[in-house]
């Protein structure tokens, strides 16, 4: 299931080239080699859980309407930053759709609990000491 919605986002997904900012001289200002990537999340059709840890991860890249907006731009050719926009949003769903690993109760032995509740009654005969003051 899991590369099926990787592989329907990817189908989805719009790419738009624009013109990278920062240093690279001519070639920065004559060729549009940034990638910005945008997916619909609600046509991917995610369990809520899933939408919930996506909306987490993607944080301001998503917009209100449901949108998730990837820029790339570290490179000088529009397939290289297309490739990294993809592996960016390939990495990004698959992070959302692993669900996190249950959380196992901790268990504390007779020893341990005894030592937590005697510093417990130290600390509380500390503050209980700190009173008013009778001049």
């Amino acid at each position: 299931m899991d590369d099926e919605v990787v592989e329907r986002a990817l189908a989805l997904a719009e790419e738009k080239f624009i013109a990278a900012s920062g240093p690279g001289g001519q070639n920065v200002n004559k060729v549009a080699t940034a990638v910005q990537l945008r997916i619909d999340v609600f046509a991917l059709r995610l369990t809520p859980a899933v939408f919930n840890r996506l909306r987490e991860l993607a944080g301001s890249r998503m917009t209100k309407a449901g949108e998730i907006v990837l820029t790339a731009n570290e490179y000088r050719t529009q397939d290289q930053n297309r490739e990294a926009a993809r592996e960016r949003l390939t990495a990004m769903l698959e992070q959302a759709l692993t669900p996190p690993p249950k959380r196992k109760k901790s268990r504390l032995n007779r020893v341990g609990k005894t030592q937590r509740l005697k510093s417990k009654k130290a600390r509380g005969a500390v503050k209980a000491s700190r009173g008013k003051v009778d001049w």
